[in-house]
């Protein structure tokens, strides 16, 4: 397929403009995903063949091509465990030195192929959480299994399968973005695969950049270079940390695009961000983090719904003396200067607009206009801090 490069006009971020190709990153994880299919597939059969052994071959001489009940059912749930269930923590608490408890009692599964977002405020733990499934900060207590594999005990393949784009910059600086791809990709071990690397630096539209030192790219680039790294290896599970922090609505757009095709082709991505437009628009599952504590995992139209508000807003030809008492009922809200009632009400309620305009009516209230609105992501995120708080 051809891909749209990056011009080269010499501003540093000439490709910002480039649209990614989705058919080149429907690709990029193939493989890997593939492998763990097959995973998957030689996990169940073995718990086949141990549940038959354990049950005494289930006391049956059955014919081949039926199967022990037993070990049908254990086979089936591990499978499907895996298959739902990319990375799952458990009673995942960190403490550090200082005493400073920064998680507490965390469970959380997530699961594969989703995007799960990670809100909360400065110093919640979202980074801590992370760092401690990609195997660079270590746990008080508490168990992570990855793709799997267990970070601690089965570390090599457990880290294999992520990839983490961090929240700060931090690239080789007099590298070339050619180089310091490849190494990482090396780092885990992987033959060396340029066609991957090509058809990455390619979707990222980085392919004209390839050539050139990091220091010389913008910081938008950058950002791109780390993504880059983070695919080098293929893995199936990609933690983004802050990933459009510092960068510009074109970028940040095109972004959400290139994380969206990436879920497509089946890796599992887990965002955090303070910009909660960025989680309302990708996520499938939102996560809230504070002072340590997940506070809630839901699926986010099922959030929007369960604590989402509307807002029914009459706008009045003249200013208001007294709220009639047939309103009453309807705890209306009046602005300062009297012209405005406001009606709050549950997001899944249906709206009493017909009743509430027949009342305004009746009163001989003249409306001027009216309209609706829904509370977004970011004020239900700020009630849950601050009933938290």
């Amino acid at each position: 397929m051809a891909t749209r490069s990056a011009s080269s006009d010499g501003d540093g971020d000439g490709s910002r403009g480039a649209k990614l190709e989705g058919g080149v990153l429907g690709g990029l994880i193939a493989g890997s995903v593939a492998a763990a299919t097959r995973d998957v597939s030689r996990r169940s059969a073995a718990v086949i063949a141990g549940a038959c052994a354990w049950n005494g071959g289930c006391g049956v001489r059955a014919r081949r091509s039926q199967q022990c009940g037993f070990a049908t059912g254990a086979a089936q749930r591990l499978s499907l465990r895996s298959l739902v269930s990319i990375v799952t923590i458990s009673a995942l608490n960190k403490t550090y030195a200082s005493g400073f408890v920064a998680l507490k009692n965390i469970d959380l599964e997530i699961r594969r192929g989703e995007i799960l977002a990670l809100l909360g405020p400065n110093g919640a733990g979202k980074t801590t959480l992370i760092n401690i499934i990609c195997g660079i900060v270590t746990q008080t207590s508490g168990r992570v299994v990855a793709d799997g594999h267990d970070i601690v005990r089965d570390y090599r393949r457990a880290r294999a399968s992520i990839g983490l784009v961090p929240q700060e910059l931090s690239t080789d600086a007099f590298e070339t973005v050619w180089a310091t791809v490849r190494f990482s990709r090396g780092l885990f071990g992987k033959p060396s695969n340029p066609a991957h690397l090509e058809k990455t630096l390619r979707a990222l539209s980085l392919w004209d950049k390839r050539d050139s030192k990091i220091m010389t790219l913008s910081g938008g680039m950058k950002r791109r270079v780390l993504i880059a790294k983070a695919l080098s290896h293929e893995p199936s599970i990609l933690f983004l940390d802050e990933p459009t922090a510092g960068v510009d609505v074109e970028l940040r757009h095109e972004m959400w695009s290139m994380v969206r095709r990436l879920r497509e082709s089946g890796v599992t991505i887990i965002l955090t961000t303070h910009y909660i437009e960025e989680a309302q628009a990708m996520a499938d599952r939102v996560g809230v983090i504070n002072k340590g504590e997940l506070l809630l995992v839901e699926d986010k139209e099922a959030l929007m719904r369960k604590l989402g508000k509307r807002k029914l807003v009459v706008e009045l030809a003249a200013p208001l003396d007294r709220v009639p008492d047939a309103l009453a009922t309807y705890a209306l809200e009046v602005d300062a200067g009297r012209r405005t009632l406001t009606l709050t009400f549950d997001a899944q309620a249906r709206a009493p607009m017909g009743t509430l305009l027949a009342e305004l009516g009746k009163a001989g209230i003249e409306i001027a206009d009216i309209h609706t609105s829904e509370t977004s992501l970011e004020d239900i995120f700020v009630d849950l801090v601050r009933e938290a708080a």
